[in-house]
């Protein structure tokens, strides 16, 4: 069953306030994984996009982070990705997750 997180959505000034929300919707190891690759895959496609100056690169790299995220979500974390509510935070989150998750601040 997916859980339903639809409530008044809060209010979150700075990705330090937003941050610890973020990573309670992303507690799964698959679903940090998955986020992981479409993350990576969406970096790759960039500079392969400014590589190979290919429009169709830029194309897909909402489609990667959003196929990982979706599959993570609905299948392993079982919660309706933050995305509907926090779009712009969410995104900041995922490279801000890539990020601690390479560098080893965060566990998958």
């Amino acid at each position: 069953m997916i859980q339903d997180n639809t409530s008044k959505p809060q209010k979150f000034n700075t990705l330090k306030e937003f941050y610890p929300y973020y990573l309670a919707e992303h507690q799964n190891s698959t679903n940090r994984a998955l986020h992981f690759t479409g993350v990576g895959l969406a970096a790759l496609l960039f500079v392969a996009a400014m590589l190979f100056h290919e429009v169709i690169f830029f194309a897909l790299m909402p489609v990667s982070v959003s196929v990982f995220s979706f599959i993570g979500h609905r299948y392993f974390e079982k919660n309706k990705p933050s995305t509907f509510k926090y779009p712009l935070w969410t995104l900041i989150g995922d490279f801000a997750l890539f990020g601690d998750l390479m560098m080893g601040k965060q566990k998958f």
